[in-house]
């Protein structure tokens, strides 16, 4: 294995119900802005949830053929645009060729989203395996004439932040020049609303959607969906450094843990979430008070907020009650898959404006989520180090330390 390198994060591409550019979104979080709204596309009406963060349509990059962007379907549209975006903003496309660029897509429920959009369309897909030769990541590869690996991570709400760490291990060990890692989501879908909504985790003030999802409050009722996606380019310090790539911010670290206590509960033991939290921060090299800012995976959940609130507590110990935290779903929904990806940037936000994102509609905080709540506005802080934590269903623990490159 070749020596430790930093990895850079050089480029982004990203469609979010709160907007499509980095600087759009920044701007939008920061200012409290929420993208819930009710459903479109089909009908929801005997829905007990009918609201989400969803995209409308996807507009094709400039430097794509609009006539083959046209026939994909949304899933395969956010994607393609992120990737293509990404690679722009970071000046690979053009030279896309010259390198070894790998993918690692952070995507679950992938044949259901592409059948479930297929057949609202018209099509049946789901009745013909033979137009699934092959996962949208290696279908992506081929269409973006890209030339390393690709493969798809799984792992609920945590396959972004699972992308990203895979993406770093590739780097770290040569087998590829650049890598494309993130993750992309859009299953807001008759399918999804009625099963979520059966378990009776989503939010149902239907009536008022921009405040319906509120993390750690104490009227929480439920999550709210939510769609789009986030891919970044990634690369090694020296390589970016040499050819004076803009940068967003390094990898400084990840963990990742199974408690495996039930499929859609949280476990009432923290233990593999602090154990997650706990690797991070040890690759990073950092101690607990060195940490600036904490984005959580709060999904405004009964259980899960004070579930995670015994994690940061047990993570970051007496150093917690100084550590800013915000949910930012209060804003785009939870965008299941790629929730991690989507809130890595707000991570990269809090770095970039010296400010940090707040959790809107945190009108009344739970006693039993004592934290340092970043509620309602933002709150001016420089932040050097951030962390963003994304616990998924099955046990699925995540941790990401993104650090400042000055």
């Amino acid at each position: 294995m070749r020596s430790v390198q930093p990895i850079w994060m050089t480029g982004l591409g990203t469609v979010t119900p709160i907007g499509n550019q980095f600087n759009e979104i920044s701007q939008n979080l920061l200012a409290g802005r929420c993208g819930i709204r009710r459903v479109e596309g089909f009908d929801v009406s005997e829905h007990p949830s009918q609201i989400a963060g969803q995209i409308s349509s996807i507009s094709c990059p400039e430097v794509y053929p609009a006539a083959h962007f046209g026939s994909l379907l949304p899933l395969e549209q956010c994607v393609v645009r992120c990737c293509v975006d990404a690679l722009t903003e970071s000046n690979w496309w053009t030279q896309r060729q010259s390198a070894r660029i790998g993918i690692v897509l952070g995507l679950g429920a992938e044949r259901m989203q592409l059948w479930d959009a297929d057949y609202r369309r018209g099509s049946k897909r789901l009745f013909d395996l033979a137009q699934e030769p092959a996962s949208t990541a290696e279908r992506t590869r081929e269409w973006l004439e890209l030339t390393g690996p690709a493969i798809t991570v799984s792992a609920a709400c945590a396959s972004g932040n699972l992308a990203l760490a895979q993406g770093y291990r590739w780097l770290q060990m040569g087998l590829v020049d650049i890598c494309l890692a993130g993750a992309c989501d859009m299953g807001v879908s008759p399918y999804s609303l009625a099963s979520f909504g059966n378990l009776r985790a989503l939010s149902r003030r239907n009536d008022e959607a921009r405040s319906a999802l509120r993390p750690f409050d104490k009227e929480r009722d439920g999550m709210v969906l939510g769609e789009g996606g986030a891919m970044f380019v990634l690369e090694r310090a020296d390589a970016a450094r040499q050819r004076g790539a803009h940068v967003y911010a390094e990898i400084a670290g990840y963990g990742s843990s199974s408690d495996g206590s039930h499929l859609v509960i949280p476990s009432a033991d923290p233990k593999q979430g602090i154990a997650a939290m706990q690797q991070a921060i040890a690759m990073a090299g950092l101690n607990p008070d060195e940490v600036d800012y904490v984005n959580a995976h709060a999904t405004g959940t009964r259980v899960g907020d004070v579930c995670e609130t015994r994690i940061l507590h047990g993570a970051l110990g007496s150093a917690c009650p100084s550590i800013p935290v915000s949910s930012t779903k209060s804003m785009t929904g939870h965008l299941m898959s790629a929730a991690a990806a989507v809130e890595a940037i707000a991570c990269l936000t809090a770095m970039r404006y010296r400010a940090i994102p707040p959790t809107i509609n945190l009108d009344n905080p739970d006693p039993e989520c004592n934290l340092l709540h970043v509620a309602n506005e933002p709150r001016e802080q420089s932040v050097r180090i951030a962390i963003s934590n994304s616990f998924g269903f099955g046990g699925n623990n995540t941790s990401l330390v993104l650090r400042a490159v000055s």
